[in-house]
């Protein structure tokens, strides 16, 4: 019988987990993925899943000219770092970016963070996909990150934002996005994600993609955006 872990993520997600921690703790994680100049990478090899509607999207995907998947940890540190600069872009760009986020819990590192994609996912039943991202921005303001979050402002936020807290709970005990979560982890294996926060950058009219890794700035983000949008 297939080995789960207590969350219910297949065996080879959890050795895909295991490897990525490795790799973090070996480079001594000093905030390697942090540093600030442009490491986008256009690669041919880059698989990720098509942007649809059950995606969480930011911007109005009919007009946009390129669309950034992020592949986040609510836990992390770096995404947390990350988050708001995705909201400027998102902002500055005026209808060509669209923003996809993509959950990508990593629990060998954050614990906590599988059950907080899952409660996202449970706002967005809720409320939609403006709870999703009102709800998103609400746990990357309140929590510390590496685990720091205690999970009773879970429905706390549930309630700031206007949702039914008892059908909230109700929701995220069951476990009913648990399986969502996990097929949006894999995805990001398969994109070739090591670390959070990773984005995949999509020219949307020619498909052409570019990998983009770390919490980058501002600038650097601009930069990929700008360098992506001449790939017809």
């Amino acid at each position: 019988m297939e080995e789960k872990n207590k969350f219910g993520v297949p065996q080879a997600i959890i050795l895909a987990g295991i490897v990525i921690a490795a790799a973090i703790l070996l480079s001594g994680w000093k905030g390697e993925i942090t540093k600030t100049e442009n490491r986008a990478e256009s690669r041919k090899d880059i698989t990720v899943e098509p942007v649809t509607p059950k995606d969480h999207i930011l911007g109005d995907l009919s007009s946009a000219k390129v669309a950034i998947i992020e592949f986040s940890d609510t836990e992390c540190p770096f995404c947390k770092l990350f988050h708001p600069t995705l909201h400027k872009i998102v902002t500055d760009y005026k209808g060509e970016v669209v923003w996809v986020y993509r959950h990508f819990p990593i629990e060998q590192l954050h614990k906590k963070a599988f059950k907080e994609s899952e409660a996202t996912e449970c706002a967005a039943e809720l409320g939609g996909n403006s709870a999703f991202w009102s709800y998103l921005d609400k746990i990357f303001e309140r929590t510390p990150s590496n685990d720091g979050l205690d999970p009773a402002e879970l429905p706390k936020i549930a309630g700031e934002i206007g949702l039914d807290i008892p059908k909230f709970n109700s929701c995220l005990s069951g476990g009913k996005h648990k399986n969502f979560v996990e097929e949006q982890f894999k995805d990001g294996v398969k994109a070739g994600v090591s670390g959070t926060p990773s984005s995949v950058l999509i020219n949307l009219k020619s498909g052409k993609k570019i990998f983009l890794e770390g919490a980058q700035s501002y600038e650097s983000v601009k930069g990929a955006v700008e360098q992506i949008k001449k790939q017809n």
